[in-house]
């Protein structure tokens, strides 16, 4: 496959500032209670933006796990809208437009890799041209919906691509001591799928993985588990702290190795990329994740809408706890 020009890399590189910078202030409006629990990007953005850079929005689906939203602005100024109403609290924000190829985040471990199976087979079936990518962690890897997911999607030849994103944790416990193999992508061979690793750092060798993978399925040749190396530059979520268990060592190394940098200084060297146009995607970002912050704390909603989408027709049970949020619970979009 023909790797990405500089021109298509400098594209991913103003996504990735963006969500450093936007991870960034999202972290600090947590810490003033405007927002719930955020899992930072920080250290996985290249594999992020490389790989929704590899998906054609029109046709393609991307199923995220937690982390990847603030990455996936190739597939339109929808989902960081929805992610900023999620994080206050809205329950909008777990449902995205029905135009956009990007299915809500999913905090429950693995739950989403079914999923892009059974979408992946339902789209074959129609027809359709594109395939699913659904991205989940080397702690989601140990999920028993993983495996299952990859040995479903092997027998039917299913056009979907497996991103397992290795960042060394699952939050406190290190990749030693979650598995034995070699590697994560060692493990596609049981399911009769090829799998390949690949430097998450380096945004044109995630670009090129992933668009070979989508190739592959789009031709009929089945899945691809694409298993990306990266590390955890920040903590787990703003619930954790890192310094309890992460060597320090480790964590300065990986930082001389920021996927952000690393391709600013590629880019910077082909003479498309300086201070100026860095400072310049960060106030951008700034301005719009704030715009859509204010916009978000100014929706209303009622307590009760959280049930909405649970059944067509409520259950008594549920009528009854409907009932008593709307008796007790005071309305408001801010935070949970």
């Amino acid at each position: 496959m023909a790797r990405p020009t500089d021109d298509r890399l400098r594209t991913i590189l103003v996504d990735m500032v963006a969500a450093r910078t936007q991870a960034g202030r999202l972290w600090n409006l947590q810490r003033q209670g405007r927002i719930g629990t955020l899992a930072p990007i920080d250290g996985h953005e290249a594999t992020f933006a490389a790989a929704a850079h590899a998906l054609d929005p029109t046709e393609d689906w991307f199923l995220p796990q937690y982390r990847e939203p603030l990455a996936l602005q190739h597939f339109g100024p929808e989902v960081l809208e929805q992610y900023v109403l999620y994080n206050v609290g809205h329950p909008d924000g777990s449902r995205l437009p029905e135009s956009v190829r990007v299915a809500p985040l999913q905090i429950s471990l693995a739950t989403q890799v079914p999923h892009a199976v059974g979408l992946a087979w339902g789209m074959r079936l129609r027809d359709e041209p594109g395939v699913v990518l659904v991205s989940f962690g080397d702690g989601s890897s140990s999920e028993g919906d993983v495996h299952e997911a990859m040995n479903l999607a092997g027998v039917l030849r299913a056009p979907v691509v497996f991103l397992c994103v290795n960042n060394q944790w699952a939050i406190s416990t290190p990749l030693s001591l979650q598995t034995a193999a070699a590697s994560l992508a060692d493990r596609a061979v049981g399911y009769g799928i090829p799998g390949v690793t690949v430097d998450g750092n380096d945004a044109a060798a995630v670009f090129d993985a992933v668009d070979e993978a989508r190739a592959r399925a789009r031709s009929g040749g089945g899945p691809t588990l694409v298993e990306t190396t990266v590390y955890r530059l920040a903590a787990h979520t703003t619930a954790d702290d890192p310094t309890r268990y992460v060597p320090p060592e480790d964590l300065e190394a990986a930082r001389r190795d920021d996927p952000v940098e690393r391709l600013a200084a590629h880019l910077q060297a082909a003479g498309l990329w300086n201070d100026e146009a860095r400072a310049t995607v960060e106030a951008e970002a700034l301005d719009l994740l704030d715009r859509l912050v204010d916009r978000a704390e100014a929706r209303t909603t009622t307590p009760d809408e959280v049930m909405d989408h649970c059944f067509v027709v409520d259950t008594q049970r549920m009528a009854r706890q409907r009932q008593e949020l709307l008796e007790t619970a005071p309305a408001g979009g801010g935070p949970p």
